[in-house]
């Protein structure tokens, strides 16, 4: 295995607004980290044993466009050399050389077309304590849009060595129904074929303690249009869809795992937070999710998990 989830950089329209409440509305405490060679500071809260790390749009230090939303991914590897070896050997390719990183430690940026998409650099030991869990118990799984499931997974699981947790398909299907009335002859139900309304292959691998979620639409190349109101699976395989046409594929969301996820709703709600789903609905792995609408994180797409570990 390459090294452990240390950190997720977050671009956020406005971090001091961002940061502000997820102190207050979170009870997640606030570190200022230094960044690059001019050692400015940022904000990082720890979520379980990952720092989340907040960004202005077009911060210097990571290097591009960098609108709100998802950045990329810090693994803390003991030997920057040994593990630049080691993606070279698995065909990932090295943007530049090392460079200054989060806190005074060293950094190396992979190429994203070569890890699927998903924005990796690789850092020196940062030694952020873990965080005791509140009522966001960790990280559950860092939602990536996908265009090609089975070679993310034969890259992350197969040659870098993370476990593949597990995969499905998740599939909304729709059934139409046509009802004959007669004063005669009585009622006729006749079901019409199924229809498949949308789907996702899903594939869960194992950073850190959390997952990285591979998300592929399964009706590729078919066109669609955003999905207006709560949250379905036709809408989830929407919104992966649009943003992998327009963007490629990448890094698309955060799920945080909490204990009850109408607890959880009703505290965000109640604190002003918009939501896209007002309750919580069936997700992957048996879960109930809920997302949160991207105006509440400052562009940064969020959602809940209510799930339960399987049993060994």
């Amino acid at each position: 295995m390459l090294g452990r989830l240390a950190c997720v950089a977050l671009v956020v329209s406005d971090v001091e607004r961002v940061a502000a409440g997820l102190a207050r509305d979170f009870g997640w405490r606030r570190t200022d980290c230094t960044v690059g060679a001019e050692a400015r500071k940022v904000p990082v809260f720890t979520v379980g044993r990952t720092g989340l790390a907040l960004f202005a749009p077009g911060d210097p230090f990571l290097g591009d466009e960098a609108r709100p939303g998802l950045h990329h991914l810090a693994l803390e590897v003991a030997d920057l050399g040994a593990a630049a070896d080691r993606v070279a050997a698995a065909g990932v390719a090295v943007e530049g050389g090392v460079e200054p990183g989060l806190d005074g430690r060293r950094r190396l940026r992979l190429n994203p077309a070569t890890t699927a998409g998903v924005r990796v650099h690789l850092t020196e030991a940062l030694g952020w304590p873990a965080a005791p869990p509140g009522w966001v118990e960790r990280l559950d799984h860092i939602g990536v849009a996908s265009a090609d499931n089975q070679a993310a997974v034969e890259l992350f699981a197969g040659r870098l060595g993370f476990p593949l947790e597990s995969t499905q398909t998740d599939v909304e299907l729709r059934i139409a129904i046509e009802t004959f009335t007669s004063d005669r002859y009585g009622v006729v139900h006749h079901a019409r074929p199924v229809e498949t309304a949308g789907g996702l292959r899903v594939a869960f691998v194992t950073v850190g303690d959390c997952e990285l979620e591979f998300l592929q639409d399964l009706d590729r190349g078919e066109a669609v249009e955003a999905a207006r109101g709560p949250g379905t699976t036709q809408g989830d395989r929407s919104a992966i869809a649009r943003f992998v046409a327009s963007r490629g594929p990448g890094l698309h969301h955060l799920a945080l795992k909490v204990a009850d996820v109408e607890a959880a709703l009703l505290r965000l709600g109640r604190a002003g937070y918009p939501l896209i789903d007002p309750r919580g609905r069936p997700g992957s792995r048996r879960a109930r999710i809920a997302f949160l609408d991207r105006r509440a994180l400052g562009g940064v797409l969020v959602h809940l998990v209510e799930r339960q570990t399987p049993a060994a």
